[in-house]
This record gives structure tokens, C-alpha cells and sequence, in this order.
């Protein structure tokens, strides 16, 4: 099969992939050969293809491909997660527009809506993946709602529970109010708003009732003309205001010990308690109490014994027991209210206020504290083994920056509340009694024997008189399985379980890639559940991506407008070069600053590369000679292959520390700098010239290992070069995705020294034949004074081919009147016959000498502390010396060619 003679990688990326896919070669099962697994962080089925999961997927498939290649059974399971919330909102929503309301329906008709949404829509994301190049095994696709891993949740639900880690209470909980439930502290974002500071006056009643309790204005005959001043963001919740705390030292407001105040346009009136825990100098140094609208307030009125009164209902709209403003939405009440008060004299002023506050991750909604029967997960126990993993290092979190952020965490863990009140996910499995006695069992039936083995006052108790709990768990009480359920569901829930084939071959899982802000409540949640059922890690090392932002720092959001679509770039500037725009800005657990010029760079790269390939195919029109190649092609295909391992052995240990971005740009030189604008150079026959037979076949096989090591970054271009025919023919099996990855070979330094040396002296000549304004096609002499052990009349025919030189001596005197530059120590001179500027040498030569003694100014100073001499690593303080003597010497060379230009 031939190329096309221009790089469009449209004609030939969907090709490819499904040539991939129809021949098997992204699928695994268990053999013999080591195994390599990754599990896809499963984006949710709402989801469309963004920038992060760009990156993040590209990396697992660089991953992923390497491995292949390098002989290991390498298994990428991908999948979705049910996203309860944002599902359940996009099926409300569509419902809505249809004329339906999810009250007017019942949870089956509901669920059939969902699944309906979820075929349709669901399997999009992974689709997108398919055009970035994802090789996934995608006979394991699976879903967090399918039966069998559904069955692995309530499973580990009751496993659990009885173990006493799962219970129900009533708890302060986060509360979203758009999305109707209860929401973990890790999906509340945390934002910095502009608010108002409301400042409240409290009119401070004489007397206290007699029995202690609370008492209207028209039962006090003798109110006090003094008002207490409370400052607060959220003048809506005073009507839930239980009480008026005050710091005991405060002297300003000893005189109200033991007294109370009424709330403003209620009159309620609440006690003023006492209580360290207020800030005397935040405000007022008063602080309002609503127990049922904070958690540290509900803290402080437990410890008071306050009373508890809820005003909001689950939408964030005023109850009854508000008593005005019945029915309005909080933040209308709040600038209602705030009116109401003004106009009753109550309202002293208003400040401009920055706070932090709590967002729904899913809905974007204010989150509300509130008080609500949940089922709660105990974390303290699972937390320590999850800790002792990642500080004995059997789990590396790359980079690991994050191991601080990971065992604060783990440290100071709270319950998971794991309910939510929703329908599209795992139905909680426990059963009420209608007298409210509850048990968990995973179904009706096994509930009834377990109300009638507890208690003969069930003996009568049917299956029809048992009530399901309507909550759902948490979606990442389903994903925290992830890595164990996709191989074998039957073991959550099961830990003596000895698990099938799959999970005793694949698990643990090598390498986890996902983002920072989920390591706690996903990263560190699988680790849990790993240890619980599996007595083991749930993957060898985490791999951390940062965050996707704009040129300007911002964060790539539909919102903002600064996202561009994945598939509009591919489109643009096909896969590889999306992919390699990606790789070339992005080191691990830094946010990653994307410009659309990298995507360009990227393409370019491919552009290049195609390119070399066509001229190394067009050296194969003219047929190949047959004779030895000569010296100066033998001496080239010598150093390239040394440059190939030497930069291979770079690759390696780039991939093996996770410096993906790294391992891509050792890649990126090696390929742009040493073989395309050296190596192919050096060896190019003159035009319309035969090339020899030896130099012609080493530069196919080098560029046949380039596509090998390429093809992780750029799999579509690589595969598409690898099939060309001038490699001869390939049969079915014999592609790129599985070929074996080159092992680092023979690095002679010597060679490299010295093809360094000789780029500069190449690099050299043409500065001057620039600076001088002299035609390429007039051939140079060159004259070398050598200071060191290079040979350089052995390298005659490549300076000569790249630089046209006529001539190559040795001297050992300094040249008067000629061009002088150094490589290293080796001091050269290209007499140019009186076209010199002898004053503009002497000034060039002058900068080279100040720059010099400047440099070494600095050396000296670093030699000369003793702190740095006594603490530095002894090879460090060894480079030093290098540096200082290396400088000394160039600096005399160059002083010895001031004095023989005169």
C-alpha cells in the first residue's frame, strides 16, 4: 500500500481504527504474558467529549500502548457512570418539556424514561473517544447500573452494614435544594462570592417570662430601649434564630447576661446565651444562632439544648414556620426581608462582603445546610489501611506533592452520608416495618424473615406491609467498586470470595489516571473498598493530571466560552497532532495552560515526519548501489544509532517516572532535530543521485524504529507509515500497535562527543557565511588549531557536505586575518582573503570574552562559599570545577586571537 504525497491524516484515522478494532487488537483476555491494566475513570453518561477528558484519556492511551507494544497483555476497561444527579436532572428536564412531572409518575414509569435517556444519549462520550484514538477493550464496556454491578453495590451495602460501618441518622447535611437531595462534602465546590453584610438590630426585652419560655412583646411591660447588633450574610433565617450568643469576656455586653431579645418582625423572643466559641472582633461580636441552617450553629445548639427550627422546605423556598414571606424563594426572601426590616427601623446598615460558599458540583446550586434522616457510611476504620498504603508507598501518587493533601484527608475523615434522594440509581436496600422498624436485606422476602427472627410481634407481617427506603446510595458508593466490579461484581460484598479468572489475573490494576479534586471521595474510596474485599491495592500508582485552562490561566468552561470543541481540533488538525498539543503542555499534576498553536505544532510534527519518510522513499526510485557506502554515510549511520539508543535510554526513564510530557519532547528532538536536520542530511545523495544500497536500508530501519517509539504519541500516522510499501508486505497481524518496542542498544560516547562538536563547527560556518553575507555555493577553507582528542579531518566529508568547505587543515599557529570561532576548545579559521572586518572580529571577540569572565565570576563565587563546597554533592562541586577550568581555557584562546589579530 502507498502513501499519498501530502500529510492529511483525515484520509486515514478512521480507517485505521476500525482496521484496529475489526482485527481484535485492543482486546485481552488472560494468558500467559505479564499483565498491564488501566481502568477508565468512567465519565458520566451525560457527558460529551471536554478538554480534560482530552487529556486525561490521551495519557491512559499513551500508557496503555506502550505496554502493548512492549510484549506485556495490556487491558484498558472503559465504561460509564450513572451520574445520579445529573441524570435525573436531564431526564426531569426532558420529561418536562414532554408535559410530564416526575410527581405525576410512578419510580418504575420514571426509570423506563431514564433508561430510554440513557441508550440514547449515554454511550456518546465513548464514541468520542473512539476519533482521539482510545484503545479500549471495548467488549468490556460497562456500565455502574448495569445488574450485575448494581447487585455488587447493595451487596456491599449490606456486607457493611453488617458490619456496623453503614447506619441511619439524623445529620447536618449538604443540601441541595435544585437537586432535591443530599450531596457528600466533596461534591460541594467551594466559591468566593460578593455577598452583603446585613447588620440586625435585636431589641433586648427587660424581664424574662417567669417559666422561662418565650414571650411576645405585648406579654413584656417593660422593654428596654437597647437593641443588640447582630451581623450576618443571611438575614432570611432569622425567623429559625434560636438564640443570641455572646463571648463570657466580652465586657461590652456583660450587662446581658441572663437577658433575651426579640427577633425582629416576628417578635419571638430567644435567650442570649454564653459561649467562648464567638469571635470577639468579627461583626459585633454577636453571634445569631440557627441550629437548623448551619452546622456550627446546630453544634453550639446542641450544646445548649436550642430548639430546632427548620424554615426552608427541600426546594429552598419559606415554610409556615417561617410566618412571613411564606412560599418565596430564598434569595428573593432574603432581599424582601432585608427591605422589611429597614423599613421597620431594624436594619442599621448593610456592608459589601466577600465569603466562601458551598456550590453543588451537578447543579451549580447554592447548597443549604440541613438537618435530614440519611444513611451514613463510617470511614474512620477503612481510612487507616487506605493511609498506610500510600505512606508505605504500595500506591504512588504521581507527582507526590499530593501525599500531604491525601493524609490530611485521610486524617480528619468524616462519615459519608451515602443517601440521596433520588430514583435513578441503586434503591437502597432496607425494609420499614409500618410500625417504622427498619432492617436491611437485599430483598422483601429476606426482610420478613429478618423482622420475624428479630421480634414475635412480626409473626403476622407480610411482604405487602414492608416499604423499600425510595433513596438511592451515592453514584461513587458505585464507582468506589469500580476497579474490582468490572472484573468480577460477585466479590463485592463477598471478601472470603477467591474471585474468577478476570479479577485473580487483572487486579490489582497498574495505573490510575485521573484528576487531583477527586482524590479523596473516588482515588482514596477504591483504595478502601480494595483493601475491604480484596485485602490489596486497587492499583500500583495514581497518576495526577492538572486542570485544562486557557493562555490566560483561566479554566476551560462552556460557560466562559474559552473551551474549543475536541472534535472541531481533530477535525482540524486530525488526532496525532491534538493529541501531541496535549502531551507536549501537560506534566503531571500541573494545570496545563492550552493554546490551539500546540495542536498546530503538533500537526506540523506529523507533517515533518511524513515528509522525511517521502524522501527517504524517494532515495528507493533511483535504485540503490550495490558498492560499500561510503565513509562519511558509514560514520553518520554509526552516530545515529548511538543518538537512537542514547535518546531511547531518555524515553525510558521519562516513562518510567511518569514524565509523559518529557518522554514526548526526548521524542519530539530526536526525531525533528537528530534525524531529520542532521542524520537525513548527512546521508542525502547529491540530486537525481543514487544512493547506497547499506545507507538506504539503515535510514528505512531507523525510521522503522522512530515509528515505534512514535506510535504511543501519534498511533494513526505511525500505523498508516508503518503499511507503506516500500517495507515490503505486512501481513493481517504485522502492524505498529503491536510491534515490539526497540530496546535500548549500544551508546558509543565517543561517536557522540564528536558529532556534537562537528554540529557546532557546521553550526559555526554558517553563522559566518550569515554574518559575512557569503553565498552558500562558495566553498570555504577551514583550518582547525586542536586542543582536544577530536579527529576533525575524519569528519571532512560531512562538514564539507553540510557547510562546503574545499579544504580541511590542521595548524598550529593561529591564522592572522581570518575568521576565528571555537567548538569546545578547538579553536577554527576560515581565511576569507581581506573581506574581513577586522575592528567587527575584535568587538565579537571581546563580547565572547566579557560574557566569559562574567560567567566565570559567578563559578568562582560558588566555589568560593564554603556552605555550598561542604553541603553540595561531591559530582555537583566536580561540574563546578569543570565549568571554571573549562572557562579559564577559553577564555586564553580567545585573548591569544584578540593578539594575532593585531
Amino acid at each position: 500500500m502507498s502513501t499519498s504525497k501530502t500529510y492529511s491524516p483525515q484520509e486515514f484515522e478512521s480507517k485505521w481504527y476500525q482496521y484496529w478494532m475489526e482485527n481484535d487488537f485492543f482486546k485481552s483476555v488472560p494468558d500467559e504474558r505479564e499483565p498491564y491494566t488501566i481502568v477508565i475513570p468512567p465519565p458520566n453518561v451525560t457527558g460529551v467529549l471536554h478538554m480534560g477528558h482530552m487529556l486525561n484519556n490521551t495519557i491512559q492511551d499513551v500508557l496503555i500502548r506502550k505496554a502493548r507494544m512492549s510484549g506485556k497483555n495490556a487491558c484498558w476497561v472503559p465504561g460509564t457512570d450513572h451520574a445520579s444527579i445529573a441524570t435525573e436532572a436531564k431526564v426531569v428536564a426532558m420529561l418536562k418539556e414532554q408535559g410530564i412531572s416526575k410527581k405525576d409518575i410512578s419510580r418504575a414509569e420514571f426509570l423506563k424514561h431514564a433508561y430510554e435517556w440513557k441508550d440514547k444519549y449515554g454511550g456518546i462520550i465513548l464514541e468520542q473517544l473512539k476519533k482521539l484514538g482510545a484503545s479500549c477493550d471495548w467488549d468490556r464496556t460497562a456500565f455502574t447500573m448495569d445488574p450485575a454491578m448494581s447487585e455488587a453495590v447493595i451487596d456491599t451495602f449490606i456486607h457493611l452494614h453488617k458490619k456496623g460501618l453503614i447506619y441511619r441518622g439524623v445529620r447536618m447535611v449538604n443540601w441541595d435544594p435544585k437537586g432535591l437531595t443530599a450531596v457528600s462534602d466533596e461534591e460541594v465546590i467551594r466559591k468566593e462570592v460578593n455577598q452583603k453584610l446585613y447588620y440586625i438590630k435585636y431589641q433586648v426585652a427587660s424581664i424574662k417570662s417567669q417559666d422561662g419560655g418565650p414571650q411576645s412583646k405585648s406579654q413584656i411591660s417593660n422593654l428596654t430601649s437597647e437593641y443588640l447588633t447582630i451581623a450576618t450574610t443571611r438575614p432570611e433565617t432569622i425567623m429559625a434564630d434560636a438564640a443570641i450568643c455572646i463571648n463570657p469576656n466580652d465586657e461590652r455586653y456583660l450587662h446581658l447576661h441572663g437577658k433575651s431579645v426579640f427577633i425582629p418582625l416576628i417578635n419571638r423572643e430567644i435567650p442570649v446565651i454564653l459561649d467562648e466559641y464567638v469571635t470577639m472582633d468579627f461583626g459585633t461580636g454577636c453571634l445569631k444562632v440557627t441550629p437548623a441552617h448551619d452546622l456550627n450553629d446546630y453544634e453550639l445548639g446542641q450544646k445548649h439544648q436550642l430548639e430546632v427550627i427548620d424554615i426552608l422546605n427541600d426546594d429552598g423556598t419559606l415554610n409556615e414556620k417561617a410566618q412571613i414571606l411564606v412560599g418565596e424563594e430564598r434569595f428573593v426572601a432574603r432581599k424582601k426581608i432585608a427591605k422589611l426590616l429597614d423599613e421597620a427601623g431594624h436594619l442599621e446598615k448593610v456592608e459589601d462582603y466577600k465569603s466562601q460558599i458551598g456550590f453543588s458540583e451537578r447543579t451549580d446550586a447554592a447548597i443549604e445546610p440541613k438537618l435530614s434522616m440519611q444513611w451514613f457510611c463510617k470511614m474512620e476504620e477503612m481510612a487507616g489501611p487506605a493511609l498506610d498504603y500510600v505512606n508505605n508507598g504500595d500506591i504512588k501518587l504521581i507527582p507526590d506533592k499530593f501525599i500531604n493533601t491525601y493524609r490530611h484527608w485521610m486524617e480528619n475523615v468524616k462519615d459519608w452520608c451515602i443517601s440521596r434522594q433520588l430514583w435513578w440509581g441503586q434503591q437502597i436496600p432496607a425494609w420499614y416495618a409500618p410500625n417504622g422498624a427498619v432492617v436491611v436485606a437485599k430483598t422483601a422476602e429476606e426482610a420478613l424473615a429478618e423482622f420475624k427472627a428479630q421480634n414475635s410481634k412480626f409473626e403476622d407481617l407480610s411482604v405487602s406491609d414492608l416499604r423499600q427506603d425510595e433513596d438511592v446510595v451515592d453514584t461513587w458508593f458505585s464507582s468506589w467498586l469500580w476497579p474490582i466490579s468490572v472484573f468480577d461484581p460477585t466479590v463485592c460484598g463477598n471478601p472470603e470470595a477467591k474471585g474468577n479468572a478476570d479479577i485473580n489475573y487483572y487486579y490489582p490494576t497498574n495505573d490510575l489516571v485521573t484528576a487531583p479534586e477527586i482524590l479523596f471521595f473516588w482515588v482514596a474510596r477504591m483504595i478502601m473498598a480494595g483493601h475491604e474485599f480484596r485485602n490489596d491495592v486497587p492499583f500500583k500508582n495514581v497518576y495526577l493530571t492538572g486542570i485544562v485552562r486557557d493562555k490566560l490561566g483561566r479554566k476551560m468552561s462552556k460557560s466562559l466560552g474559552n473551551s474549543p470543541d475536541p472534535l472541531d481540533l481533530i477535525a482540524k488538525y486530525g488526532a496525532d497532532g491534538v493529541r501531541v498539543g496535549m502531551l507536549l503542555c501537560s506534566p503531571a499534576g500541573n494545570d496545563i495552560m492550552f493554546d490551539e498553536t500546540s495542536c498546530e505544532q503538533g500537526r506540523n510534527f506529523g507533517n515533518k515526519i511524513w515528509n522525511a519518510f517521502k524522501l527517504i522513499k524517494g532515495w528507493g526510485d533511483l535504485t540503490p548501489t550495490i558498492s560499500e557506502e561510503n565513509n562519511t554515510n558509514a560514520v553518520a549511520i554509526a552516530w545515529f544509532e548511538s543518538r537512537f539508543n542514547e535518546a531511547l535510554a531518555e524515553i525510558e526513564a521519562n516513562f518510567n517516572s511518569y514524565r509523559l510530557s518529557e518522554a514526548l519532547m526526548a521524542t519530539y528532538k530526536l526525531v525533528w532535530d537528530d534525524f531529520c536536520a542532521w542524520y537525513l542530511e548527512m546521508v542525502k545523495p547529491a540530486y537525481q543521485s543514487p544512493i547506497d544500497k547499506k545507507t538506504y536500508e539503515a535510514s528505512l530501519g531507523f525510521f522503522q524504529n522512530i515509528l515505534k517509539i512514535l506510535h504511543p504519541f501519534m498511533p494513526f500516522l505511525t500505523e498508516e507509515l508503518w503499511h507503506d510499501e516500500v517495507f515490503g508486505h505486512r501481513n493481517t497481524k504485522d502492524c505498529c500497535i503491536v510491534a515490539q518496542r526497540p530496546q535500548v542498544g549500544n551508546i558509543d560516547q565517543k561517536i557522540l562527543k564528536e558529532i556534537d562538536a562537528v554540529k557546532q563547527v557546521v553550526s559555526e560556518l554558517r553563522n559566518i557565511r550569515n554574518s559575512k553575507q557569503i553565498s552558500p555555493k562558495e566553498a570555504l577553507s577551514l583550518s582547525v588549531k586542536s586542543n582536544s582528542d577530536i579527529d576533525y579531518l575524519a569528519f571532512k566529508g560531512i562538514i564539507a557536505k553540510l557547510a562546503n568547505i574545499n579544504e580541511l587543515s590542521k595548524t598550529e599557529e593561529k591564522l592572522s586575518g581570518a575568521a576565528s570561532f571555537m567548538a569546545g576548545r578547538d579553536e577554527f579559521f576560515v581565511p576569507l582573503e581581506g573581506s574581513i572586518d577586522l575592528e567587527a572580529e575584535k568587538e565579537s571577540i571581546q563580547k565572547d570574552i566579557q560574557y566569559l569572565e562574567g560567567f566565570l565570576k559567578s563559578v568562582n563565587a560558588k566555589l568560593s562559599n564554603e556552605k555550598f563546597v561542604q553541603n553540595a554533592k561531591p559530582e555537583v562541586v566536580a561540574n563546578e570545577q569543570n565549568k571554571k577550568a573549562d572557562a579559564e581555557a577559553k577564555i586564553k584562546i580567545l585573548q591569544a586571537s584578540l593578539v594575532a589579530l593585531g
